[in-house]
């Protein structure tokens, strides 16, 4: 059957939900990658602000302004510490270090 045949109607239960809030097309090429498998993880949208606005804390940290970075994210120094120390051990996401072997 061409996928241009299927139907948001051929759906039911939760995978009709999906196709509503992705639409059809999206859902088609969802099933072609994953479909069959047991489950797939979707993060909640607030892991995905936090990588935002952590990778943003790293490109405005300046080795010192710990405390100014806190009060604009509304975070403590702690944590700011913590999101530094994460990226400079594992690198920014698409990062290439140049001591990888």
């Amino acid at each position: 059957m061409s996928e241009d045949k299927f139907d948001i109607n051929d759906l039911t239960g939760e995978q009709k939900a999906i196709a509503e809030v992705i639409g059809m097309e999206a859902y088609i090429k969802l099933a072609k990658v994953y479909g069959g498998c047991d489950s797939i993880y979707i993060a909640k949208i607030d892991k995905l602000q936090n990588a935002k606005r952590n990778k943003k804390i790293v490109s405005e940290f300046n080795g010192y302004n710990y405390q100014t970075l806190a009060e604009k994210y509304g975070l403590s120094t702690r944590m700011i510490r913590e999101i530094i120390n994460d990226y400079q051990k594992n690198g920014l996401p698409g990062q290439i270090s140049l001591f990888d072997e």
